[in-house]
């Protein structure tokens, strides 16, 4: 689903269906006329008439059906979900606590639809590209929601075990990987500040921006603050930093895995993290001096990437909530 959502920002078909139908929507249009009418109601937004007024029907189903996948998968997911949740608190299969936490991932879902439609309603007006503050604010509900959805499953599948029973010294793997986490989540929210604005396509160099590692013309909007979430050269610039910071931590948490006796599967763990997020940062570089080439293919690779090192990162913790220490 993530996937899917880049694909379809980086296209450009999030604007294409211009309405939310949550019930008849489902249903995509079947014949000509019903065509023509979506298509009608599309020339009315900002995107045909500033972007792309030349486009003819053909045009116009290409995008729609990505926008159209990508909220007909948010529907399955929400079905997939309640009917099973349903049966299961019928046959009494759930205890009373766990009910409670599967109900906050069916809210957290539902929300995430309604910040989508907020999303879109940004684009609909007179800007024919979405706010970034709510493309930022619908991918790490969309990030949150898969985070905590995947931290109960680890809680069923990860019980305490005498492997987690640590020494003193292991508190620094606790409240580090914490830290970590917690820096993957901000990454994610510049990265889409970044997507958001198209300031990935301003600096297409590395490991220089331009001719200098810290560019010009980052302070150059009032107030000065203004500049770390709407300045397009700073939104880059603190992309690629937090990159660095997130590296060097890693670093640090792996060299200290290598110096002290963990159990197997926290060493393993924190390995995996080091591979991951090497990957990442690879894929980044590949990303930023390749992006004209293709910026869909590389973009949703780069943005899956995130997952993987935000998985691992959920995974990471999730080794570290019942640690007691001696």
């Amino acid at each position: 689903m993530v996937v899917i959502g880049g694909i379809t920002r980086m296209t450009g078909s999030g604007l294409s269906i211009t309405q939310w139908k949550l019930v008849t929507g489902t249903i995509p249009p079947l014949n000509e006329t019903q065509w023509l009418k979506e298509f009608d109601e599309y020339k009315l937004s900002p995107q045909f008439q500033k972007i792309n007024s030349h486009f003819e029907l053909t045009d116009f189903k290409n995008i729609y059906w990505w926008e159209y996948f990508h909220r007909l998968v948010g529907r399955a997911i929400g079905f997939v979900f309640i009917i099973p949740f349903a049966w299961f608190i019928v046959k009494g299969k759930l205890e009373s606590k766990f009910i409670l936490k599967l109900f906050a991932v069916f809210l957290l879902g539902g929300l995430q639809g309604f910040i989508g439609w907020y999303m879109v309603k940004s684009g609909l007006v007179d800007n024919p590209f979405v706010a970034h503050y709510r493309l930022g604010l619908h991918l790490v509900t969309a990030f949150i929601t898969y985070g905590y959805t995947l931290w109960l499953a680890l809680s069923l599948t990860s019980p305490p075990t005498p492997l987690l029973e640590i020494r003193r010294g292991e508190r620094f793997v606790r409240n580090f990987s914490v830290i970590i986490l917690l820096t993957v989540i901000l990454q994610l929210i510049y990265g889409a500040f970044v997507a958001g604005t198209k300031a990935g396509f301003i600096y297409n160099t590395f490991p220089m921006m331009g001719d200098s590692f810290i560019p010009p013309n980052m302070g150059i909007q009032n107030p000065v603050w203004i500049n770390l979430f709407e300045n397009i050269v700073t939104l880059q610039f603190i992309h690629r930093s937090i990159a660095y910071l997130l590296s060097v931590m890693v670093v640090i948490l792996w060299i200290y895995s290598l110096r002290n006796k963990l159990s197997t599967v926290l060493h393993k763990a924190i390995q995996l993290m080091m591979l991951i997020v090497l990957f990442q940062v690879v894929l980044g570089i590949i990303t930023i001096l390749n992006l004209h080439l293709n910026p869909v293919f590389l973009g949703s690779l780069h943005q899956f990437g995130a997952l993987l090192v935000f998985t691992v990162g959920v995974y990471l913790v999730s080794l570290t909530r019942n640690f007691r220490l001696n």
